[in-house]
Order: C-alpha cells, then structure tokens, then sequence
C-alpha cells in the first residue's frame, strides 16, 4: 500500500507541472432528471461524441458545460456561486434533493443509492455545496436517508431442506431481507469528494457513487444500487485524445463495509435459524478498474474492459499485485487438491467484464452490450471453447424518434440482463454473481450490491416508451424480472416442483418535468409478484397445473425535486 501512495504522491507532483483550470465538478448518479439527460443530448449530437458514458460521474468539463445543472441555460445560474475569481477559484452551494417512496407489499427497486430495500415510508434528503481553488477541488454532499422498514412475509420454507438451500445462499452474501426491526436512519458522506485535477486526469479521495458499463439500467460491476464507498481514484477527467483514438479509465482502492444485520427478520423465527452462520469483522477490501477505448475510424464507438476484486483485509498480501486489478496472472492451475484459481489461493471475489457501446446520432440511436465472468477461465483457449461458463451480459439499445421539427421525440429502448448460471455449472460448479464462499459478506457494501441492482441469480427484461421534450419526460416502463433463479434451482433440487419460480411483472409510470428552479420527478410502479416466495397451494383433487396461485401486488410510488440554486 506504501508504493501505492508513493505512486500517487509522485503523479500529483508531475501531473501539476501540466496544470490548466479545469472544471472538476461532477454529475451524482441518480441526479433527478438529469442523469440520462445529457447521453441522450449526444444521440442528438449535442455532446461530444467522444465520451463514452461508459465511465461515470461526468464532469463539468467533459460535458462542455458552464453549469452542470443549469443545462438548458446558455449563461448558467449565478445564484449558487457564493465566491468566484477567474482563473483561480469557486464557491457555490448544490442543490438541495429531496425524494419520497412509498412501497405497499415488498421491497423492490434499485438504482437508488442510499435508500434500502423497504416497505413503507422512505425518504432522501441531500444537498452540500462545491468549492475549487486552482487544482484542488472539494465536493461535500452527504445524504440522510430514514425508512420506515416494516416487516413483511419472507420465505419460511417449511422443510429442513428447503431452509437449507435458503441459508447457503444468504450465509454467503450480505443482502439482510429486513434492515433490522425498527425504522432505518443513516447520515452518509454521500456523493462527497477531495480531488487534484490535472486536465485530463483526476486523482482523488471520495464517496460518490460509480457506474462502469453501458447499460442504462443495470451494469454488471458498478451501479448506484449501494451507497458510495469510500475509494481512492485516478480516473480520466475527459477523453484522453490521441492520434488513434480517445481514451478514459479509472483505478480506485477502497473499503467496502458489512450490514450490521443477519439474513432473516428477528419476528418471523424457524426451526431451521440455528443453519444461520455469522460472517467475519474484517472489513473488506476492493480494487477495480476500467479501461474505455473509442477508436478514430469509427466514431461513437466505444470498446472497454473492467476488473474489480474483493477481498477481506485480514486476508490479503503485501504486493502491488495485491491491491490492483490486471496485476498478475490470474488463470487456473492444477494442485494437488485440483483445479484452482490464483483468485481462490488469494481468497479474492472477482469479477470481469468486456463492453461495447455504439452512440449513432445520426440515426439518434445506440446499441451496447456488456459480457462478464466472475470466474476467471483455465486459459484463452478455455476461454474462448466455454464463453457460457460464469457468464452474466446486458444487452441494449435506444432509439429516438423527432416530433415536432426534432423538438419533441418519442423514446423506445430495452434492455435485457441475464445473472443466473448457465449449464456449465452441472459439470463446472461456480458461485452465484455477487455471493461467495470465501467472502462471504460477497460483492456488498451495507447490505447492497454494488452491481446489478436485480440481485444474484436474478434475470430481468426491460421496455421503455416515453415522450421528450427538454428536461420533460413521460413514458412507460415495462419489466419482467426473475427473482434470485439461481436459489429457485437449489429449491428445485429437493422439491423437484418447477412451478414455483417466482417472478416480477410490472409497469411504472414516470414523470419528470422542469418549471423554473424545480426539477420533479414522479413514479408509480405496479407490480404483480407470481409464486410470491416460491410459493403456490395445491387444489384439493386438482391437476398438476390447477393450483391455487400464492401471488402478491405490490405498489410503490415516488415523489421527488430538485431545487437548483
């Protein structure tokens, strides 16, 4: 770690000889209105094609504007800077966001950072403010988050062995079903941060929230789904242009830490809880890194690799291998015990991804993918013959349709991602995404996945149809989500019946609208959830498809703004 910090402090020194004013300021993931805006400004050919938004947050300065929330503005706002002298300095205080969720039946939803998984009354409230003084920067905007967390039916099994599959599951991951068994309160550094930009390269300590990928609703490694980690980064602040093309990346070091809670509510006890095993106090630590490439030829497109590992503290080595990701090899060998990776002799969680993303805006439409594996394969030829092996990918694409002279369009996309393991596990066992026996907190921070909001073993199909205008937007949000399939299967081994895959249908309105300061934004999702906890009743006398459906609605709606200063 000493190198490491070595590493940086010789950077930062070199890097300052290069100095320019740059504008460092980010956009948080999950900004209302705001966070799909601008990608959607670049399939209208509004912003450089060269980012990839394959990185993010984004800054000021990549985005070209003078006021990150003042887009629409071609003189910014001027309210919010308390301090300002041209070519040094600037104060301004952030906006104040406050969100509202309400949820009837059970927990649902991700991409919401700091809010948890709840039933009942949840809110958010942040704000902060932003200062830089030449090269240093400093970003404070903690959040408050308080939910109400009522208890709800969670899965009870019925059986020894059906609780056992159960508890094999969650013993090897930190995903609490229930957030203790009161309310929920949590003060959070937020999306905070203490950075030295050196256009176009950043160095820094902070807590925000990351998205690796190009997916628009789930990315396989880094999501809001959590809350922000605190992390040391050096990432790209713009496109790095070359002769070949443009370049980003990012590296970061960090610190992941557990829950607090165990698997099950404390009021809903089985006979079974004794198969309950206590994860470890180490914290966990966690590396990654993400590479994005656009090549000169072909504009708008962008190719990308990423890593990222998890390890518990007490558990790792002293090297600079040891802390960072694409160090070493990281292939299978054979041992006297049998096949097993480097990863496993280091007790490490680790994930990998190849992305693609192609922005046209000249057809005002993009097409992306992300393949990850979170096994690493034998060798390049393994890796090729058994690509299926470990996989999970997202799958998209968007279009937009001119309205009214191209100041309105409509909006089309969907988006497919796939966690559940393949059939190469029936001869090549792996661990479900984001669980594992060796950190078994698994790829969590406070209780939530760091990647893929739907959750380990989940699949999920997504529609989207909406009208824009500007900041405005109405539409439809269609989804069918399969519900942790990969337990479903390990349930399946001892019942043997196939008919209780539990499964999400549902349909969410959402509203976001501008109106001088305000920006709001409004949700209303209904849900129909079938084989609710893998559950169905059997009919008295019935076939075997005349069953008694054990499905559970569930409503959740979402009131939230936006003051802009």
């Amino acid at each position: 770690m000493r190198t490491f910090l070595y590493n940086i402090t010789f950077s930062l020194l070199f890097l300052s000889s290069f100095y320019q004013q740059a504008q460092a300021q980010g956009l948080p993931l999950g900004t209302p209105a705001l966070d799909d805006y601008y990608r959607r400004l670049q399939l209208l050919g509004q912003v450089d094609s060269t980012i990839s938004f394959n990185i993010r947050p984004l800054s000021a300065g990549a985005l070209g504007v003078r006021d990150i929330y003042w887009p629409d503005s071609l003189n910014g706002s001027s309210h919010s800077i308390v301090w300002k002298k041209e070519g040094q300095g600037i104060v301004e205080i952030l906006p104040i966001i406050w969100q509202n969720q309400y949820t009837s039946g059970f927990p649902t939803g991700y991409n919401d950072g700091p809010m948890i998984p709840n039933v009942g009354y949840q809110t958010l409230f942040s704000t902060g403010f932003y200062a830089q003084y030449k090269f240093l920067s400093i970003q404070f905007r903690p959040e408050i988050v308080y939910a109400q967390n009522k208890s709800y039916p969670i899965f009870t099994g019925g059986s020894e062995n059906a609780m056992r599959v159960w508890y094999d599951f969650y013993n090897n991951i930190d995903m609490p079903t229930r957030f203790g068994d009161g309310s929920y309160f949590r003060f959070l550094p937020g999306q905070s941060s203490i950075r030295a930009t050196f256009d176009p390269v950043s160095v820094g300590f902070s807590t925000e929230n990351l998205w690796w990928g190009p997916g628009i609703h789930n990315s396989l490694l880094m999501s809001n789904t959590a809350p922000g980690f605190p992390h040391i980064t050096v990432n790209s602040s713009k496109p790095i242009r070359s002769n070949i093309g443009s370049f980003e990346g990012q590296v970061i070091a960090g610190g992941l830490t557990a829950s607090g809670f165990a698997p099950r509510q404390a009021d809903q006890p089985t006979d079974f809880d004794y198969l309950y095993e206590p994860k470890p106090g180490s914290w966990r630590y966690i590396g990654g890194a993400i590479f994005s490439y656009q090549p000169k030829w072909v504009p708008g497109l962008s190719l990308g690799v990423s890593q990222s590992f998890v390890v518990y503290r007490d558990s790792m080595g002293s090297g600079l291998n040891d802390y960072l990701p694409f160090l070493g090899p990281s292939s299978k060998n054979s041992t006297a015990n049998g096949p097993t990776s480097r990863e496993e002799r280091r007790n490490r969680d680790r994930y990998s991804s190849f992305f693609v993303r192609w922005a046209l805006p000249k057809g005002k439409a993009e097409f992306y993918a992300e393949y990850g594996r979170n096994e690493p394969a034998w060798n390049g030829r393994d890796k090729m013959v058994e690509m299926d092996h470990s996989r999970a990918y997202v799958l998209g694409f968007r279009k937009l349709v001119p309205m009214k002279g191209g100041i309105e369009h409509l909006q089309v996309g969907f988006e497919f991602t796939q966690l559940d393991k393949t059939r190469t596990y029936k001869v090549r066992e792996y661990e479900t995404w984001y669980s594992n026996s060796m950190v078994r907190h698994g790829y969590t921070h406070l209780g939530q996945i760091l990647g893929a909001g739907i959750g380990p073993g989940s699949n999920v199909q997504s529609l989207t149809i909406s009208w824009l205008k500007g900041l405005k937007q109405l539409g439809i949000l269609l989804e069918r989500q399969e519900q942790q399939t990969d337990l479903f299967y390990g349930l399946l081994s001892y019942s043997g019946d196939y008919r209780r895959n539990w499964v999400n249908l549902s349909a969410t309105l959402n509203g976001e609208w501008d109106y001088k300061n305000f920006l709001f934004i409004a949700r209303m999702k209904f849900m129909n959830g079938l084989n609710f906890n893998y559950d169905i009743k059997l009919k008295p006398g019935g076939t075997f498809w005349d069953f008694i459906p054990q499905d559970k609605f569930n409503f959740q709606g979402q009131l939230g703004m936006m003051y802009r200063f």
